[in-house]
C-alpha cells in the first residue's frame, strides 16, 4: 500500500474512505470496505483543536497503516493536521481536498463524521454535493453495543482486553523498543523484555495478561528475531508493588520457553486476556509461586485459541 502526505498526492479518480480510524475497528472496516483509498489525519484532530481533551490513541500511524493495508486498500493519504488546516471551512475541505486534490468520485464515511472549521460539515453536506457519490455507514453494533474508539479505549484501560478484541476484530496491540530494566524478573527466574508505555497511547490497566509477542530486529541488526513469531508471553503492566524500585509504569513481558537477547529490538505484544490484577506480595517467594501459576494459566488460555 502506498502512503502519501496530502501535499504530495497525485490527482486521479478515487473511491475514498475518510475518517480518523483510530484502532481500525470493525465499524471502521465497514466504512473502508470497497474503497481504493483512505484519507486520515495525523495527529488526531482533537489534539490540535482542543488539546486538553485529546484522547490517548489505540494505534499510532504506523500501526494504523498496517491494519488498513491488510484490508486491501491501495493508498493511505495522510493529512498533516495543524491549526491552519483546522481553520478550513467544510466547503473548502470538499472543494480543495476531496475534489481538488483527491479527485473523489465516491466518498465513504461513518454517520458521525464531522469536518471543517468548528466541525460544521456533516454527512448531509457531503450527500448534497452531486459531484461525487456519498456512502454513509450507520454506527455498527456488536451484541447490542455500539462499536467506537472511545468505548474500546475504556475497555483497554479497564483491562478488559478480551472484550476490546470483539470490537477491534483483532487483539489490542502495543509495540515498543525493548529497554533494560532492573533485572528483577531475571533474579526471580522469569527474565522479561521491558517496554516503557508511550504517553500518547492507551495502555491496558495494571495487571497480568496472557499475550502473544513478536520481536523484530531494527534495520542492520544481525540478531535473529524470535524463532517462532507470536510466542506466548505472560505480561505484567504496572509498577511492581512488591519491590521499591523508583521506576514508573512498565510493561514486562516474560516470553515462555525463550532465551535470547531482545534489547533494542521492537517487540509487539498482542493482549489476549487479563489474568488478574497487580498486587503486593509478602515475600519474593510468594511472588515467584504466583508467577509460576500465571505462566501456566497463560499457557492454558492461549492453548484455547
Amino acid at each position: 500500500m502506498k502512503i502519501t502526505r496530502l501535499p504530495d498526492v497525485e490527482h486521479r479518480e478515487r473511491q475514498v474512505a475518510v475518517g480518523t480510524f483510530d484502532g481500525v475497528h470493525l465499524g471502521h472496516r465497514e466504512v473502508i470496505r470497497g474503497s481504493d483509498s483512505v484519507l486520515t489525519f495525523d495527529p488526531h484532530p482533537v489534539s490540535v483543536v482542543a488539546p486538553q481533551h485529546a484522547p490517548k490513541l489505540l494505534t499510532p500511524l504506523t500501526v494504523k497503516a498496517e491494519l488498513i493495508a491488510a484490508l486491501g486498500v491501495q493508498e493511505l493519504i495522510v493529512i498533516p493536521f495543524d491549526a491552519a488546516f483546522a481553520a478550513r471551512s467544510a466547503q473548502e475541505f470538499i472543494d480543495e481536498v476531496l475534489l481538488g486534490a483527491l479527485g473523489a468520485v465516491r466518498v465513504s464515511v461513518g454517520e458521525n463524521f464531522r469536518f471543517g472549521n468548528r466541525a460544521q460539515g456533516d454527512t448531509r453536506l457531503l450527500a448534497a454535493d452531486g459531484r461525487f457519490d456519498t456512502t454513509v455507514h450507520p454506527l455498527l453494533e456488536v451484541d447490542g453495543e455500539i462499536v467506537s474508539s472511545s468505548h474500546i479505549r475504556g475497555l483497554v484501560l479497564a483491562g478488559e482486553v478480551d472484550q476490546a478484541t470483539r470490537f477491534l476484530g483483532a487483539p489490542f496491540q502495543l509495540r515498543g523498543e525493548v529497554v533494560r530494566g532492573d533485572e528483577l524478573g531475571r533474579k526471580l527466574g522469569f527474565p522479561t523484555a521491558n517496554l516503557i508505555p508511550q504517553e500518547e497511547l492507551v495502555c491496558p490497566g495494571h495487571g497480568i495478561y496472557a499475550c502473544l509477542a513478536d520481536g523484530r530486529p531494527k534495520p542492520g541488526d544481525t540478531r535473529l528475531q524470535l524463532a517462532s513469531p507470536f510466542r506466548p508471553a505472560a505480561v505484567n503492566v504496572g509498577v511492581r508493588p512488591t519491590f521499591t524500585t523508583g521506576r514508573g509504569e512498565l510493561i514486562e513481558a516474560y516470553l515462555l520457553d525463550f532465551e535470547g537477547d531482545l534489547y533494542g529490538q521492537e517487540l509487539r505484544i498482542d493482549f489476549v486476556r487479563r489474568l488478574r490484577g497487580e498486587r503486593r506480595f509478602p515475600s519474593a517467594e510468594a511472588l515467584i509461586e504466583q508467577m509460576r501459576r500465571d505462566v501456566e494459566q497463560t499457557r492454558a488460555v492461549l492453548a484455547e485459541r
